[in-house]
């Protein structure tokens, strides 16, 4: 039994240093796979260069005002006069339309009436009032019959009050039988001839303010994205293009049309010439040179949060390190970066979702040993 024993014992001291052997060598090895370096990621890239001029973009459009008013008549009733036509030119305070205003004037006359009939009631009044408070102080009437008395004479002045509101009413709804133009202008539009029945807001005349001259362009919306906001925009008469205007772009409208689906542009003019009149038919041109950026593909860009940027590759370490940039404008190919980019820059143009600060990459196409 002994013998037995003896034999096991040296059996599991072989097993345990087994073992010990065995961990040893996997921690060596685990050791060593934590040594290895990290595998690069291959990655397309592109060598920024000295941006390209663009080609120079055109547009036809027409001439406007800046500040267009449609004047309407606040009440409703039979257009009896309109003293001016497309194309006149109108004061500030000028007649331009009225409406029939007989009803208007028997409504002021029974106003008027009933304001006389107020005040005659109360001058009755207040010389009963007066009796009533004399006959009080010597005792000879009841302080019932003086406060009835005093009572009618307030009742009476509020008539009074009333009746004179309404005929201010009346004198003010006489008034807007007449239109007048508020501002200087030139007639562009006719809404209603005489004897017409006309509703209270409906346009009657459509009047452009003389002050500027706004060019009004239809945008196709892929022109509109690679085209600057600040770009400066020259604008020249279709009929002689020798005569060129420069503005900057005012107003872009925030919708297309829903039937041409073109975005409608307004470029304020500096100092247009007489011949600019309205409704002049003018071709505006955005020269390519005006256009200054550098063009990149849409997928190299990344966004973090609010910023977009690129992935920039260091020659030195293979690294990329994450650089914000000023885009201009977009489409889903390209983009038009205005600020953020150097020349010689070496940008990654595909798997930039991929990427993090400071890892790794290895250009595709160049061999690694």
């Amino acid at each position: 039994m002994m013998r037995r024993i003896g034999k096991v014992i040296p059996q599991c001291a072989m097993s345990t240093a087994t073992l010990a052997v065995i961990m040893l060598a996997c921690a060596a090895c685990n050791r060593q796979a934590d040594k290895a370096p990290p595998i690069p990621r291959v990655v397309r890239t592109f060598t920024v260069e000295p941006p390209q001029r663009a080609e120079d973009t055109s547009f036809t459009g027409h001439i406007e005002a800046p500040d267009q008013v449609s004047l309407s008549f606040r009440i409703g009733g039979r257009l009896s006069q309109r003293s001016v036509g497309v194309g006149a030119v109108v004061g500030d305070g000028d007649i331009v339309a009225r409406l029939d205003p007989e009803n208007e004037l028997n409504n002021l006359r029974s106003a008027r009436a009933a304001l006389i009939s107020a005040q005659g009631v109360l001058r009755k009044m207040q010389n009963q009032h007066q009796r009533q408070s004399h006959l009080f102080e010597r005792g000879v009437t009841t302080r019932a019959d003086f406060e009835a008395a005093e009572q009618a004479h307030t009742a009476a002045q509020a008539q009074v009050e009333a009746a004179q509101a309404r005929v201010r009413t009346a004198e003010e709804i006489v008034s807007f039988t007449t239109l007048k133009a508020d501002a200087p202008g030139v007639v562009i539009r006719i809404g209603a001839e005489p004897a017409e029945v006309v509703a209270a807001g409906s346009m009657i005349v459509q009047l452009a303010r003389r002050e500027g001259r706004d060019a009004v362009f239809e945008v196709p919306a892929d022109a509109l994205r690679v085209v600057p906001a600040d770009a400066t925009v020259h604008v020249a008469l279709a009929g002689d293009p020798a005569v060129i205007v420069r503005g900057r772009v005012r107003e872009v409208a925030p919708q297309p049309d829903p039937i041409t689906r073109t975005f409608r542009v307004r470029v304020g003019l500096s100092d247009p010439p007489a011949s600019f009149r309205l409704g002049a038919t003018v071709s505006g041109t955005i020269k390519g040179r005006e256009i200054s950026g550098v063009r990149v593909p849409a997928a190299a860009l990344t966004r973090q949060g609010p910023d977009t940027g690129v992935w920039i590759v260091d020659p030195a370490t293979q690294t990329v390190s994450l650089r914000k940039l000023d885009v201009l404008s977009s489409d889903p190919a390209t983009a038009l970066v205005g600020h953020g980019l150097a020349l010689g820059d070496i940008v990654a143009a595909a798997g930039a979702n991929l990427l993090k600060e400071g890892q790794i990459v290895r250009l595709a196409g160049v061999e690694t040993r």
